[in-house]
């Protein structure tokens, strides 16, 4: 089980370079349909192979040491957290392949293109090294990228600059952040800097060092922020939304699909990966300001979407709303919210794809 998680992670990039070699379009498209297909297949067997092993922890994990330097390991792992979504990954991936089916333009190069993004976006969810999984984050940026920019419509390259633009703001913000825990956990550890996102969350001593009167306190009120804003830009919640509307009126239909029913989903399911388990007594101490800042999101994307005549818009509008709701959920605390949350993610992840899909 642990080949085939890492074999279903760079699946779909094996499928990418034979999109790229095979003469005609449409050989790219069946080559990228089949890819798809058997990376769902991967998925569901993972899924039966956690559900024997009892639905509990993490399962499956692979460590390697990668870039000893600075302790980097390839560590993945199958949890919970990242079943669900990796299995709304690879499902809509089947459907956005279809739905791709009548690009005309550089066909290949799409099909490409999406495929190395679909293992971006496993890669996020299944990545338990910080290093890995902010390798993951930066790859499904560029093929985002150049999808909204070539295949869009006449403002795409203003779309895709935006898009860009932002993203990398909050690649920034976690990068600082990343580099302060490198440096702060051997205070907690005893035994060097650490990169495990799992030993990050759960070994006593680290977490000691990120409480409230711990020795780097001040630092997790700031690194909690820096997270925040990082994932808030994903997400997107107010103020960092502008570019969703942008992107989902300018993007191919396909891409506004993977867009609002996954790419979205990787700023909540980071939230709930680091933002808040890394720094708990921080989220505890800003609650407020949190919520509020769910709540803005829920109220402002609500009545935008009220004022729109453009569907596209109005499902990017709406978005930004139910998105609120995953923020408000964190926020408060509460284990009922936080599951009302992650069902939130998946929920909208099925109806907005689907959505997109009707208004293609």
């Amino acid at each position: 089980m642990n080949a085939l998680l890492n074999w279903m992670i760079f699946l779909p990039t094996i499928g990418a370079l034979l999109c790229l070699v095979v003469p005609t379009k449409q050989q790219s498209r069946i080559v990228a349909l089949l890819t798809s297909i058997v990376t769902f297949a991967a998925s569901a067997i993972l899924t039966f192979g956690y559900y024997s092993a009892g639905w509990e922890g993490v399962q499956f994990v692979t460590s390697v040491e990668w870039i000893s330097a600075i302790n980097v390991e390839y560590r993945t792992g199958l949890d919970g957290l990242s079943l669900p979504l990796v299995l709304l990954t690879t499902a809509l991936s089947i459907l956005i392949v279809l739905a791709s089916w009548k690009i005309e333009q550089a066909t290949k190069a799409y099909m490409a293109l999406y495929l190395f993004l679909v293992t971006g976006m496993l890669g996020v969810f299944l990545a338990l090294d910080l290093f890995l999984f902010y390798v993951f984050f930066e790859v499904s940026l560029l093929p985002m990228y150049f999808l909204i920019g070539i295949w869009g419509g006449p403002r795409k390259e203003y779309a895709a600059i935006k898009f860009f633009l932002f993203t990398l703001f909050g690649s920034i913000c976690l990068l600082i952040v990343m580099l302060g825990l490198y440096f702060f956990t051997p205070e907690g550890t005893g035994s060097g800097n650490t990169w495990d996102m799992i030993r990050l969350q759960t070994e006593p001593g680290i977490v000691a060092l990120f409480t409230n009167g711990g020795t780097c306190w001040s630092f997790a009120k700031v690194a909690f922020w820096l997270t925040l804003i990082a994932f808030m830009v994903k997400l997107p919640a107010v103020p960092f939304h502008t570019w969703l509307p942008d992107a989902h009126v300018e993007a191919p239909t396909p891409i506004s699909m993977v867009l609002a029913g996954v790419l979205l989903k990787m700023g909540g399911y980071a939230m709930m990966r680091i933002t808040w388990p890394f720094f708990p007594a921080a989220a505890q101490y800003f609650w407020q300001g949190a919520a509020l800042l769910g709540l803005i999101a829920i109220l402002y994307g609500a009545l935008c979407t009220l004022a729109q005549t453009d569907w596209k818009k109005l499902v990017a509008y709406s978005s930004i709303s139910h998105m609120g709701y995953v923020m408000l959920g964190l926020a408060v605390l509460t284990r009922t919210a936080f599951d009302g949350a992650y069902f939130q993610m998946i929920a909208h992840g099925i109806s907005s794809a689907m959505m997109f899909f009707l208004v293609g």
